[in-house]
């Protein structure tokens, strides 16, 4: 676990150009032993992706984008160490499981912290950011969807003021399983 002052990081919005280094820190993700959990695409099919995919995902996310901001976290010697996704979803729309939006919301995906920085603050420093630039564009609400067998996620939701809303999606593939939806308010 890194002693690291989270101060010591920089916390910001990715830039379209630095698409190569998303890609590494996704890949790096999708590697860890949470992953299945915690992800809904293995690193197989991540890696088999085509450069122009990266590109596109980090110019839809990237500083000044309108519809998604992915945000990181880098080291006192720039290389990144976390991340999260921020997507901004609005009324009328249906989400990527098919069902409905009813409001104007803010959905996180794609949280992660190498494990060496995990304890060291930089994700509760990662969520502030994520949920400032969801309310900056009139988020009433943001959540984020958990597998219910992740209860390390669970527990720090909670702890950064998200609660389950009592829906629950089922996993793709004739599973059993299920996620569990957070949620935020507007403060």
């Amino acid at each position: 676990m890194s002693t690291a002052n989270p101060e010591a990081y920089v916390i910001r919005s990715i830039r379209a150009d630095e698409w190569p280094a998303a890609k590494e820190l996704r890949l790096d993700a999708l590697r860890d032993p949470i992953a299945p959990l915690a992800f809904l695409e293995t690193y197989e099919e991540a890696v088999a992706r085509p450069d122009s995919f990266w590109q596109e995902r980090a110019a839809g996310a990237c500083e000044g984008a309108e519809k998604a901001q992915t945000i990181i976290a880098a080291g006192p010697d720039g290389r990144w160490v976390g991340t999260l996704t921020v997507l901004l979803e609005e009324p009328g729309t249906t989400d990527w499981a098919g069902l409905p939006v009813e409001r104007k919301q803010g959905h996180v995906v794609g949280v992660f912290v190498r494990p060496e920085e995990r304890g060291s603050g930089l994700t509760d420093v990662l969520f502030d950011a994520g949920l400032e630039w969801a309310w900056s564009r009139g988020a009433e609400r943001v959540r984020l969807i958990v597998h219910e067998e992740n209860g390390r996620a669970q527990r720090f939701y909670r702890k950064v003021g998200f609660v389950p809303s009592g829906v629950t999606v089922p996993l793709d593939g004739g599973s059993e399983e299920f996620e569990l939806e957070f949620v935020i308010e507007r403060p």
